[in-house]
């Protein structure tokens, strides 16, 4: 088995909203100023009085019923607590791993990694805000209410996704478990029989598969280079690949949820190809670790989690029921 990879960078996100196009905006009306500027005597071209507008920024509220549309799955709310459940894992892994990657920002070793990272990042935190909301939607709570306003002990993230950044070659090594994982994950997923879980596997899909280029990427780039890239390489897969055996554990709670939930085994085989054909690309040996035990599915998690969470909630509850 091969991973196609494209050489050399990736045009990420093309500008959009407001600023785009600024330049093509700035030239004609500095031209204008000149020629307002130029012109003297009674028959110089007056200028109006500016107009103060109503609302110069335009309509910004965050009305949340006005947010729904950007769901996956629209409002469809989940009766089955077992749904909410399933929902609720998923959710709790992309949540986490997106805020461990917010870390990088401003602090990744080039410019171009500072935004791939937080674009990434922005995208594992749509796909917690599509699975939190149908989670919650069971029992009456928001996706707030399940990001902020849980203890540490009734979040189900697995411990990959908990890991601390580390070095960049920590990052990358999670990365490429994480994201290898993710899509042979969504690709099954987006079959469910659960119309919501189906599209938000389809739309998560798409974007996985570029997260999973952009880590294979990466990996490759680091082995292939220097003896200190490889060497860093070497020791990130060792400390990572031990958490990966966790994401596939099949439990009671998939038994009962057949035909929704994707079963975890059965995933196995084909992100243990995706990982062994990277890796043999640059003569990599596969990490011989033994599984941990690790327990995020019980609610028992990795000594890093509470530091995490404690930042990504502090802003919350410490003004409680704030608004702007």
């Amino acid at each position: 088995m091969s991973i196609s990879t494209e050489s050399g960078s990736r045009s990420l996100r093309q500008a959009q909203g407001p600023l785009a196009g600024a330049g093509a905006v700035a030239e004609p009306v500095e031209a204008e100023a000149r020629s307002l500027g130029q012109a003297q005597g009674p028959d110089a071209a007056r200028v109006a009085e500016p107009v103060e507008a109503t609302d110069p920024h335009g309509d910004v509220s965050l009305d949340a019923r006005d947010l729904t549309a950007e769901f996956a799955g629209g409002e469809d709310r989940a009766t089955d607590p077992d749904v909410a459940a399933y929902a609720l894992r998923l959710g709790d892994d992309a949540l986490i791993l997106a805020q461990n990657l917010c870390g990088w920002v401003a602090r990744a070793p080039e410019l171009e990694e500072d935004v791939a990272l937080g674009n990434i990042a922005l995208d594992l935190l749509g796909h917690a805000r599509s699975l939190l909301r149908y989670a919650g939607s069971c029992d009456e709570r928001s996706e707030d209410d399940l990001a902020y306003w849980r203890d540490e002990r009734e979040f189900r993230s697995a411990w990959l996704f908990e890991l601390p950044n580390g070095d960049f070659a920590h990052t990358i090594a999670r990365q490429l478990l994480a994201s290898a994982y993710l899509l042979e994950l969504y690709r099954d997923l987006a079959a469910s029989t659960d119309p919501v879980l189906a599209a938000v596997a389809a739309k998560a899909e798409k974007e996985v598969d570029y997260h999973r280029d952009h880590a294979v990427q990466w990996t490759l780039r680091l082995a292939g280079g220097t003896d200190e890239s490889r060497r860093r390489l070497l020791v990130a897969l060792d400390d990572t690949w031990a958490f990966l055996d966790e994401l596939f554990r099949d439990e009671p709670l998939h038994d009962r949820l057949d035909g929704v939930a994707v079963r975890p085994s059965t995933l196995r085989s084909r992100v243990d190809d995706v990982l062994s054909a990277v890796l043999a690309e640059e003569d990599v040996p596969v990490p011989t670790i033994p599984a941990s035990s690790a327990g995020g599915r019980r609610g028992i998690h990795h000594p890093a989690f509470g530091p995490l969470l404690a930042e990504m909630q502090v802003l919350a509850r410490r003004h409680p029921g704030a608004t702007w």
